[in-house]
C-alpha cells in the first residue's frame, strides 16, 4: 500500500502538487512528451504514443430492425428480405429509407422504413398496430379469413400510456362482431385488464390470454393480419427526385378521361402496378400540371393516393402514381360490388373521406374538386382521395381564383360560386354532396336539374331532400344539411366529421366492455 500512487499524491506538498498539475496540463496539450511525476514500476510504464493516451469512446450500438412484411428489391440501390429477417442499420438520414446490411446475406442497401419495427419492441409484435384508429381495426378484423379470437393491440385514444385490445367474437343473435377491451398502466409500469390480473410487460399480458380467457369474450386466438404499408417512392433510387424515365414505365389499359388528359393502368418496370395520368397536349400548361404533382408530393396521409414521380421532359407528360385497383369511388357504387357495400361500409367509406380531408385541412390546403370521382377504392374498401388538380395551398384562410376558371358546380358551395371564395369550409360543402352520392350509391346530385338552376335554387335556400329510394338514417341527413349551412363558418370542421363517423355506432355495441375483477 506505500507504493500507491493515491497515497502518494495526497501526501506531496502543495508546491509540489502544483507543479504536477501543471504537468498533467502539459500531458493534454502535448501527449507525445508525457512525464509522470511519480515513480513507476517498469510494467506499468505508459508509452508516450499517443494512440495510447486517448480511448476513444465506446461505439454506439447500431440498431437491430426485425422484418414485418416481406420485401423484394426494386432497384441497384436496395436490399430484399421476408418477414423476420434481422437487419443491422448502418444510415437513417435518409427519410423513409434506412441503409442496412442483412445480418444473414450480408447485403448492404436500403429498405422502406415503413416495413421494419425495432428489435424486441412491442412494435415489433404481429399483434401490434401502431397508426390505427377503433373504426380500422374493427374494419381488419372482421374480414372473413379471420376466426373468432382475432385480435389486436393499439394505443388508447385516451390514455397516452394506455392501450386498447380489440377481439372479434361470435355471438347467435349479432354474428360476428368487435368487443374491446382498456389495457390501463399502472403506477410501478406494469398493464392491467382485470385488477386480479397484472403483467409487467404488454407482451406477458396478451400471452397470458392466449391460454385462458380470463373473463374476456374469446380466448386470444391469432393476430390479425397486417395490411401492407404505403410505399411513398418506387424505390431508393427516387427518394430525392422524381423525374422517371419515360422507357421504365409501360401503359396497359386506360381507364378513363380526366379534365386534361387520360387516366392509364401501367407498371413500372414489368413489376410494379401504378396509375399514370397525362396531360393532353394544349389542354394545360406544364407548369401547372407539374404545380399539381409539387402538391401531391408534398402532402403525405394514408388516405392521400401517393404520387411516385412525373415524366415531364417531353411530351405528353405523366404523372406517376399509387394505383387503387377498384377504381373511382363513383364507378364502385355503381357496379355490382359496390352496389352491395352494406350501411358500415359506407360508414367506414365516410370516415376515411373525411380523414384525409382533415388532414389537409390541418395543412390549409383546399381541394376544390372534393366529389365521389375524386376518391380511388383499393383492397378491403379503403378510400384514398386523389386529382389535385385544383388543389391550392391557403394563408388567409380563402382563395379567390383567376376569373374564368371553372367549377363542378353541383359540388360547389354558393359563396365559392358567386363570389369565388375558395375556403376549408368550402370543401366541407362539398364533403356534403359526396355524403349523398355514397349513401344513394352514386347517384347523381340534383337530378334533373341543370347548373344554372342548381346554383339559383341554392342561392335561395334549396337543399336536396333527404332519399326516400335508400336507407339514410336522420342523423346522417342533418350532417349532410350541416355541412350545407349558408353560413360557412357554421359548418362542421373535418376534424369533427371524422371522429363523428368514426364513432357512428352501426349496432348497439358499448364502446369497451370491463371484465370482472
Amino acid at each position: 500500500m506505500g507504493n500507491c500512487c493515491c497515497c502518494r499524491s495526497r501526501a506531496l506538498p502543495p508546491a509540489k502538487q502544483k507543479g504536477m498539475e501543471a504537468d498533467l496540463v502539459r500531458v493534454v496539450k502535448h501527449p507525445p512528451f508525457i512525464e509522470s511525476p511519480f515513480p513507476q514500476e517498469p510494467s506499468s510504464i505508459i508509452t508516450n504514443r499517443p494512440e495510447n493516451l486517448y480511448k476513444p469512446p465506446p461505439t454506439k450500438a447500431r440498431p437491430i430492425m426485425v422484418a414485418m412484411y416481406n420485401y423484394e428489391a426494386r432497384d441497384s440501390q436496395d436490399v430484399s428480405f421476408r418477414k423476420g429477417d434481422r437487419m443491422e442499420v448502418i444510415d437513417d438520414s435518409e427519410g423513409d429509407w434506412l441503409k442496412v446490411i442483412h445480418l444473414v446475406t450480408k447485403e448492404k442497401g436500403y429498405i422502406p422504413g415503413n416495413y421494419v419495427a425495432p428489435e424486441q419492441s412491442v412494435e415489433s409484435e404481429d399483434w401490434f398496430f401502431e397508426n390505427i384508429s377503433r373504426k380500422e381495426a374493427e374494419k381488419l378484423l372482421l374480414a372473413e379469413e379471420n376466426p373468432r379470437g382475432t385480435f389486436l393491440v393499439r394505443p388508447s385514444e385516451h390514455n397516452p400510456n394506455g392501450y386498447s385490445l380489440s377481439v372479434k367474437d361470435w355471438e347467435e343473435y349479432r354474428g360476428y362482431h368487435i368487443k374491446h377491451y382498456k389495457i390501463k398502466p399502472l403506477d410501478n409500469g406494469g398493464f392491467y385488464i382485470s385488477t386480479n390480473k397484472t403483467f409487467d410487460k404488454l407482451s406477458d399480458l396478451v400471452n397470458a390470454y392466449t391460454k385462458n380467457a380470463y373473463g374476456l369474450c374469446h380466448v386470444l386466438s391469432k393476430p390479425c393480419k397486417r395490411p401492407q404499408p404505403t410505399m411513398w417512392d418506387l424505390g431508393p433510387t427516387y427518394r430525392d427526385k422524381w423525374e422517371i424515365p419515360r422507357d421504365e414505365l409501360v401503359l396497359i389499359q386506360r381507364l378513363g378521361r380526366g379534365n386534361f388528359g387520360e387516366v392509364y393502368y401501367g407498371k413500372w418496370k414489368n413489376n410494379i402496378e401504378v396509375a399514370v395520368k397525362t396531360l393532353r397536349e394544349g389542354t394545360m400548361s406544364t407548369a401547372a400540371f407539374l404545380e399539381e404533382a409539387g402538391i401531391m408530393k408534398k402532402f403525405r396521409h394514408k388516405r392521400l393516393v401517393a404520387l411516385y414521380g412525373v415524366c415531364s421532359e417531353e411530351e405528353p407528360i405523366y404523372i406517376v402514381q399509387e394505383y387503387m385497383n377498384k377504381g373511382s369511388l363513383l364507378d364502385f357504387l355503381r357496379k355490382d360490388e359496390g352496389r352491395h357495400l352494406q350501411f358500415e361500409d359506407l360508414i367506414y367509406i365516410a370516415f376515411q373521406v373525411a380523414s384525409g380531408m382533415e388532414y389537409l385541412e390541418s395543412k390549409q390546403l383546399i381541394h376544390r374538386d372534393l366529389a365521389a370521382r375524386n376518391v380511388l377504392i383499393g383492397e378491403n374498401n379503403i378510400a384514398k382521395i386523389c386529382d389535385f388538380g385544383l388543389a391550392r395551398v391557403i394563408e388567409d384562410n380563402e382563395y379567390c381564383p383567376k376569373q374564368g376558371s371553372s367549377f363542378p358546380v353541383k359540388w360547389t358551395a354558393p359563396e365559392a360560386i358567386i363570389y369565388s371564395k375558395f375556403s376549408i369550409k368550402s370543401d366541407v360543402w362539398s364533403y356534403g354532396i359526396l355524403l349523398m352520392e355514397l349513401f344513394t350509391y352514386g347517384q347523381v346530385p340534383y337530378p334533373a336539374m341543370h347548373g344554372r338552376e342548381v346554383i339559383d335554387l341554392v342561392d335561395k335556400g334549396y337543399r336536396m331532400p333527404k332519399p326516400t329510394t335508400h336507407h339514410v338514417p336522420d342523423e346522417i341527413y342533418q350532417i349532410m344539411l350541416n355541412c350545407w349551412d349558408a353560413n360557412p363558418e357554421k359548418r362542421p370542421t373535418f376534424e369533427f366529421l371524422t371522429h363523428y363517423f368514426e364513432g357512428f355506432n352501426v349496432t348497439s355495441e358499448v364502446p369497451y366492455r370491463e371484465v370482472p375483477d
